[in-house]
């Protein structure tokens, strides 16, 4: 896996009002002491009415008083002097013919308690159509408490709100679907942002820069402000218009950019336009850092947003757009770089009264034939006898003791496309922000030649959700099991069964899909984990005093777990010394997310770059922090350089042996594992150019070039049941493969890039491929969520099932750092340095993962205690004096560790 440094697509505008279209529920909002509900777009709940935007409404009922209705905190979002716009769309469901008043008022408490209101704006409103509501306000200064508010219709008329927008800049109508924000504001680092001074302060980046008031015989005109910009007559994807901005960034603090960008000429409709900057670090070394990218087209002005941070102190930063191939006009109209807003922390999700382990799927056992159940395309459902009568078995292991299955199926005929097979609509059975887990078996009609992949999937609102795929290739019962969850609230879900041929018959039983009490299954994971990760120890105390011992008080602390956690750093990140302080502390080996990858290494032929790798390598060693090599060869083509790829097979070879002696030589005994060539299952650059041999090849002379490290295999959804290319079955039979050819495989990397995990099916992973006996390492793990309490749940999931498992040796996480990880919404740390919800439930883990134990020494000179493995410290306080010694527990055998300590 790729790490991509600094990079983070923000798509929302710039609104302050939190869960603005009710996609959360009522998250954030409060009914004045009336009742509220978020009603789906599309359910038909008020005849004739459906959701403005789309999707949601809110309706606010039971109303007694004219002023009663929905309210926000807005307190900490809103800063003195600055104007912001307000615009709600609204409407009625009375049984008054009039049109009824709705209102935006702020309330402002005070700091002596007192209570004044603020009328922002009005509207006539009926129940026969959406309103416009807009406004505008600003505040001097911010009282204690800042409450947003929208009230006005007579006591007994409900209140009806589509979306409520309140911005520091200009908002569209409310049926405008692409909301473009944007405000200069006092803390604009960028001069010049709309070209109101022509190209002052920019430049062409290899290319001309122009500025106009208009184009194309006036069908293009600035969305803001009077003027914009163009790069032309480009000739490299690279060309654009920049800007230095040296001396007005800081570093270690978060920056967020905001252009309105658009593309035009050369008969492209649609591009790629990327904001880039590139710094100039005082050793005169470059770094060119991805702040954020979307599709911008020749039809409309877009919003491109992201999030940088410099970790050093650069000699010289530029900021510019590139992208869209050549002779592509890229078109800017304003610039914002500015300080990023802290985001207010994620509340915990709500989660009264689940029924944890109860099925949402109706009649799955078939009692009632098909109810519920229908043909997905058309093909045709029967019911069909002979199925299991067991639930599948990572079921079973979530749900404990179950009723056994009816032993009926649905039988699928006549299927003319591969998505068609049995569905069901479940949208009302669903929470937020819990995690399902989806099990089932399946099975193929007789007399198909070639495996077919079946796939428990989800139509949510439109967008396909993976719950889990197998493949089958013979005539038996496979089981599917995977997992999925909804942070958004969906107006419809469905679940169906597909996948495979057209014309092969599909059969389902026993479908389940159910909330996993994911908390449920810690307990027996303590217990697990204290039978694996601990060790009976006996501290015997020697020396002339032993005999006067008796009674003495003892105290032992565990300093550091000897099990390996560890984190994927870059060379960016050691010139910021927050990073170095927490990983150091936290984290006992390291990846490298890029400087060791060929790549990196050598981007053109004969041109060596380890300068990066070594000062990384040279930071673990000063800190007693091993390593993992990621990696010498990656197999997936497009992660291949160029010249690499242009190669005749003769030359490949030679450079594949250059890069092994090269790379081995160079870093012999430092690295205790490599990754030889990554993702195996999901290439096969170097198989298809120079044979199956290639493989073994690599391994082979990994091992005879540095025989001390331990060398691995390397792959992805391997956990997770979402892949059929990378199940446990598939990366068993690979490695038994490669075992077959002499290659000396000694470990299995399983990447760990993981939604929504569930203890059964990542635990089950673990015992098929525990079957080798060899080392499992999560290599490359993280979770992501935006929610970070959802975050803290998943990753302390994936770290209590890799830590009880006997076949599990190694955690290393994908990074930690916001904007340095390949995952938007995984980080554990914020990119100011606060530790956030998920970092402190790790921090938390491995402190539980430390043993102390005191107590007094018995008449035998010996003191007795059950810990992990590790570093400890004893203290031993006598009437005279404290003493104090240090020892080791190990893995060892089973038996008690002896540790004799001669005082």
């Amino acid at each position: 896996m790729e790490i991509q440094l600094n990079w983070s697509l923000r798509i929302s505008a710039n609104n302050i009002i939190l869960n603005h279209d009710f996609s959360g529920g009522l998250h954030s909002w409060h009914p004045n002491s009336c009742d509220g509900f978020v009603v789906s777009g599309e359910s038909g709940y008020l005849e004739g009415v459906s959701a403005n935007s789309g999707s949601n409404y809110v309706v606010i009922t039971n109303r007694k008083e004219c002023w009663q209705g929905l309210e926000q905190d807005i307190t900490s979002r809103v800063s003195p002097s600055s104007t912001y716009t307000v615009s709600a769309c609204v409407r009625v469901s009375s049984f008054l013919q009039e049109p009824a008043p709705v209102l935006a008022t702020l309330k402002l408490e005070n700091q002596d308690s007192s209570i004044n209101y603020l009328f922002i704006g009005r509207a006539s409103v009926s129940k026969e159509k959406w309103e416009h509501l807009t406004g505008t306000f600003s505040l001097e200064k911010i009282p204690k408490r800042v409450v947003f508010y929208l009230e006005g219709p007579a006591p007994g008329v409900d209140l009806l709100i589509d979306s409520v927008v309140v911005s520091s800049s200009i908002v569209p109508e409310c049926e405008t679907a692409n909301v473009i924000s944007f405000t200069d504001g006092d803390e604009n680092i960028i001069l010049n942002p709309r070209f109101e001074d022509g190209l002052n302060n920019w430049s062409g980046r290899g290319c001309k820069v122009l500025v106009h008031d208009s184009m194309a015989d006036g069908k293009i005109v600035p969305l803001l402000g009077k003027y914009f910009a163009s790069a032309t007559e480009r000739t490299q994807g690279w060309n654009g218009i920049q800007q230095d901005i040296t001396g007005r960034v800081q570093r270690k603090l978060a920056y967020e950019i905001t252009a309105v960008v658009r593309i035009f000429g050369n008969n492209v409709t649609s591009a790629d336009v990327r904001a880039t900057l590139w710094v100039q670090i005082p050793n005169q070394r470059e770094q060119y850092i991805g702040i954020a990218n979307l599709q911008a087209t020749d039809k409309d002005w877009v919003q491109l947003q992201g999030k940088f941070l410099l970790n050093g102190s650069p000699s010289k930063v530029v900021i510019y757009l590139e992208g869209p191939p050549p002779g592509t006009d890229i078109l800017v109209n304003s610039f914002l770089v500015k300080h990023a807003a802290k985001l207010p922390p994620s509340p915990p999700p709500p989660n009264e009264n689940v029924l944890f382990g109860m099925n949402v799927i109706e009649n799955s056992n078939l009692n009632d034939g098909l109810n519920g159940w229908f043909p997905l395309g058309q093909c045709t459902l029967t019911v069909g006898t002979g199925s299991p009568h067991l639930l599948p078995p990572m079921a079973r292991d979530s749900l404990g003791p179950h009723e056994p299955l009816s032993g009926r199926y649905i039988l699928v005929t006549n299927r003319t496309q591969n998505w068609m097979g049995p569905a069901q609509m479940i949208t009302d059975k669903l929470k937020l922000y819990l995690t399902y887990q989806v099990c089932a078996w399946v099975r193929i009609g007789s007399g198909v030649t070639s495996p077919q992949n079946v796939n428990i999937a989800l139509g949510v609102d439109g967008q396909w959700v993976n719950g889990g795929q197998a493949e089958v290739g013979d005539d038996r019962w496979h089981e599917i099991g995977g997992s999925f969850r909804i942070e958004k609230q969906p107006s419809k879900v469905m679940v169906y069964i597909q996948g495979p041929s057209s014309g092969v018959d599909l059969m389902v039983a026993g479908v389940q899909i159910f909330p996993v009490d994911r908390r449920a299954r810690f307990k027996h994971l303590k217990r697990q984990t204290d039978k694996i990760r601990k060790r009976d120890v006996i501290l015997k105390f020697s020396g002339s005093n032993t005999p006067n011992l008796l009674g003495t008080f003892v105290k032992v602390k565990q300093t550091q777990n000897s099990f390996p956690f560890g984190s994927c750093i870059s060379r960016t990140n050691i010139d910021n010394e927050d990073f170095v302080a927490f990983f150091v502390k936290n984290f006992n080996w390291a990846v490298f997310g890029n400087e060791l990858k060929w790549y990196w290494t050598e981007p053109q032929q004969g041109n060596l770059n380890y300068k990066d790798a070594d000062e990384l390598l040279d930071l673990c060693k000063k800190n007693n922090i091993d390593v993992r090599g990621h990696c010498i060869f990656w197999e997936v083509q497009a992660t291949v350089q160029s010249w690499v790829q242009s190669l005749n097979n003769n030359d490949l070879m030679t450079a594949v042996q250059n890069r092994l002696t090269g790379l081995l030589t160079r870093y012999k005994g430092q690295f205790k594992h490599y990754d030889v060539n990554n993702e195996m299952l999901h290439g096969s650059f170097y198989q298809d150019k120079l044979g199956k041999e290639i493989r073994s090849y690599m391994f082979k002379t990994a091992n005879q070039l540095d025989p001390s490290a331990t060398l691995f295999v390397n792959d992805y959804h391997v956990e997770d049941g979402c892949d059929t290319r990378s199940s446990p079955e598939k990366y068993i039979q690979h490695i038994l493969d490669l075992q077959e050819q002499g290659a000396p495989v000694g470990g299995i990397g399983i990447q760990g890039h993981i939604d929504n995990p569930v203890g059964p099916v990542i635990c089950s992973a673990f015992d098929k491929l525990g079957i080798l006996g060899l080392p499992i390492w999560f290599t490359e793990l993280d979770v992501s969520s935006a929610n970070e309490h959802v975050r803290a749940d998943d990753l302390e999931v994936m770290l209590r099932e890799a830590f009880a498992h006997p076949a599990v040796e190694g955690i290393m996480l994908w990074g930690f750092w916001e904007l340095f990880m390949s995952r938007e919404n995984a980080q554990l740390v914020d990119a100011e340095g606060s530790v956030n919800e998920a970092g402190k439930r790790y921090l938390e883990l491995k402190k539980e993962w430390l043993s102390n134990a005191h107590g007094h020494i018995d008449d035998q000179g010996e003191f007795k205690f059950r810990g992990f493995h590790g570093s400890y410290s004893v203290e031993i306080v006598t009437h005279s004096k404290k003493i104090l010694k240090k020892f080791v527990v190990d893995k060892g055998e089973s038996s008690p560790l002896v540790v004799t300590i001669d005082l």
